[in-house]
């Protein structure tokens, strides 16, 4: 016959317990020294490319500023040249071939009688 299944589990747990406690036992305060402090390069590649690329950041803002705030910048317009005078037709206005003076049979004038 087989033992019920929560029994065979808590043998087990129990088992598991005892095994655990006799490996806690077996350290003591001499195996928990402090680890020796880190010994090698002390600039990790990653510490020197990130000061790389802030120092190329900020060297691209400045170079962005300059071009921006300094005269004579690809991005100051040049000025525009002054406006031309109209030319000047010398030529008299065309008189017209009727007269200028008022008719009495002047087409827009109405009379009563």
């Amino acid at each position: 016959m087989r033992p019920h299944t929560e029994d065979r589990r808590s043998a087990t747990e129990d088992r598991l317990r005892t095994a655990l406690a006799a490996r806690a036992a077996l350290v003591t305060h001499h195996d928990l020294r402090p680890d020796a402090p880190p010994q090698g390069r002390s600039w990790g590649v990653r510490r020197a490319r990130r000061i790389a690329l802030t120092a190329l950041g900020a060297a691209a803002a400045v170079a962005a500023g300059l071009l921006i705030l300094l005269p004579g910048s690809p991005l100051d317009p040049a000025p525009a040249p002054p406006a031309h005078s109209p030319g000047i037709d010398e030529r008299p206005p065309p008189t017209p071939p009727y007269p200028a003076g008022p008719s009495g049979t002047d087409p827009r004038v109405i009379t009563r009688p």
